[in-house]
């Protein structure tokens, strides 16, 4: 009976939390966030509790494992409609290689060894930094890197300047602009910051997707 019980519990919770990812629309580990990992570590340590527990109502184990789901599915929610509260949860890319620099300022701001680059680009089976252009470290630990071309002709990144209707001083540091001539650009098209989706700088060039050309 206790091996039944066991059993069932097993069954109910592995169908139970996979229809728990499949609502809080998770595809792959690696692309968990931090709010999205604590959730899922507390959502498999409730269904292991309650499964050794068998003794205890399984409704001990399912309302927080929902509750969970709620809050989830809500901080979610609230991180598409503010960047700023996405950022404080989920952080935001950092720029570790620019034109083929290393930012050293960064990766002591993110605690990045050289070891940990050195680590990923191995596992890309890149042989040198210096067949790197551009290597953002994203918030989810993974690096993305851009090599350079067969040229090595120098290629600009295109960094994005408006991000659902806010200024990114960090890109525009980097493009060594600043938010009066971002203002001024926008001025000449007749356009507010708060009418911008995204907008993003290459080749000396602004390009800009407006918030009432979306669908």
């Amino acid at each position: 009976m206790i091996l039944t019980t066991i059993l069932l519990r097993t069954v109910f919770f592995y169908f139970f939390v996979v229809l728990a990812y499949r609502i809080m629309g998770k595809r792959e580990i690696g692309q968990l966030g931090i709010v999205d990992l604590i959730v899922s570590i507390m959502m498999a340590e409730l269904a292991v509790i309650s499964i050794e527990n068998y003794k205890e109502p399984i409704t001990y184990a399912i309302i927080p494992i929902v509750i969970l789901i709620l809050l989830e599915v809500t901080l979610a929610f609230v991180s598409i409609k503010s960047r700023r509260f996405r950022s404080f949860f989920s952080g935001k890319p950092s720029l570790i290689i620019s034109n083929g620099a290393l930012n050293y300022k960064e990766m002591i701001k993110q605690r990045y060894s050289m070891d940990d680059l050195l680590l990923h680009l191995r596992q890309k089976e890149i042989k040198s930094i210096a067949e790197i252009e551009y290597a953002f470290l994203e918030s989810n630990g993974k690096l993305s890197i851009f090599k350079y071309n067969f040229l090595k002709i120098k290629s600009d990144y295109p960094m994005p300047v408006i991000v659902d209707g806010s200024i990114q001083v960090g890109a525009l540091k980097e493009i060594k602009k600043s938010t009066s001539w971002l203002t001024h650009e926008l001025h000449k098209k007749e356009l507010k910051i708060t009418d911008i989706f995204y907008a993003f700088y290459k080749r000396k060039t602004l390009y800009i997707i407006r918030k009432d050309n979306l669908h």
